[in-house]
């Protein structure tokens, strides 16, 4: 803008001259505003850059400018005191953190993001050492888990080995025990057929007996007939002494009677021996009727003591019995429990060989 030539003094000339006057305070505002500007716009250049520790040096009479120079100060003041005079520290520290270099520091921090991001630094490294720590007692708990799988898929071998022996010994013993209750019950049969013939000789002892007891009653009867043939004999005997007596009185005619007479008294000594031989036998026969009876009591006595003790046998096979078919019921559950075991203990030998 060209100022205004003034030829006359008059109401015009002194209008230009104001003009003029204008036009030289207006030029010299636009310069102070311009200077600011360019004021600012070094500045934002060098906020570009990250450098926030910048101020507008420039003033201007424009009180709109003004003020905004001064907004803009205290924002490049907050800013440079809650983040850091120079963002490329901040940019820097941020790109080794991206590499996993948490030992990058931001040199004598001067705002609250570069404070901030020193202690996030100090706080990861911390926390890395410890990890490092943790995972170095990690590593050395799982070397120990190793080992212990190991111990353990071996144990677990050596168990279900076992187990399977000892399984393969509870089914020998379980078959031993039904062969066993087999014989127990074939040994029962037996001894209930042994108590059955004990029986029966105990009733024929007592039947023997009850027959010793009529051959004595016979025996006394033949004892009684005895002596009632050698009272007849002795008799007999007298009247053939009396009729040889008789017949020697008669002389000649009393020889035959004589003769009948000698042979009846012959006969009734032939009788009183023949009583006499039976006699013999008759005793004989009570004696070894009355050792019969003797002996037949004993074996009564014999089978009933016999009998007690079948009887007391058959009550302990029958317990053993029981007891036997108690512990194959008992064996079995532990061969299943054992067959369960082994099933667990090879699922583990499994799982632990899995997890090496």
């Amino acid at each position: 803008v060209r100022k205004i030539e003034i030829n006359s003094k008059d109401e015009i000339g002194e209008m230009a001259k104001a003009i003029n006057d204008n036009i030289v305070k207006t030029q010299s505002l636009m310069e102070e505003d311009q200077l600011l500007i360019d004021d600012v716009k070094s500045v934002a250049n060098l906020v570009k850059e990250g450098k926030l520790k910048q101020q507008i040096q420039k003033t201007t009479s424009n009180e709109s400018l003004k003020e905004l120079k001064e907004i803009f100060n205290e924002m490049l003041t907050a800013l440079s005191k809650d983040v850091c005079h120079d963002l490329v520290e901040i940019r820097d520290a941020l790109q080794e953190f991206q590499k996993l270099n948490f030992s990058h520091r931001i040199d004598n921090p001067t705002g609250k993001a570069s404070e901030g991001l020193n202690s996030l630094a100090n706080v990861i490294n911390e926390m890395l050492v410890d990890n490092q720590q943790s995972g170095m007692e990690l590593q050395k708990s799982s070397d120990e888990l190793l080992s212990n799988v190991d111990s353990l898929s071996i144990t677990s071998s050596e168990t279900a080995v076992s187990l399977e022996q000892t399984s393969a010994a509870l089914k020998d013993t379980t078959d031993n025990i039904v062969g066993s209750n087999k014989s127990i019950i074939e040994m029962s049969e037996y001894i209930n057929m042994l108590s059955l013939s004990t029986n029966e000789g105990q009733e024929l002892s007592k039947q023997t007996n009850i027959a010793m007891d009529e051959i004595n009653e016979e025996v006394e009867s033949i004892n009684k007939a005895i002596s009632l043939i050698n009272q007849i004999a002795f008799q007999t005997n007298i009247l053939s002494l009396n009729a040889a007596v008789e017949a020697a009185t008669a002389g000649e005619q009393g020889k035959g009677f004589a003769v009948v007479a000698g042979e009846v008294r012959n006969l009734a000594a032939r009788s009183t021996e023949v009583a006499d031989e039976i006699k013999t036998l008759v005793e004989n026969a009570t004696v070894k009727a009355n050792s019969g009876k003797v002996i037949a009591d004993k074996m009564i006595a014999g089978y009933a003591k016999l009998n007690e003790n079948v009887s007391k046998t058959l009550d302990h096979i029958k317990i053993i019995a029981d007891i036997s078919k108690e512990q194959k019921s008992k064996i079995e559950q532990i061969s299943d429990a054992v067959i369960s075991i082994d099933s667990q203990t090879q699922e583990n030998a499994s799982l632990a060989s899995k997890s090496r």
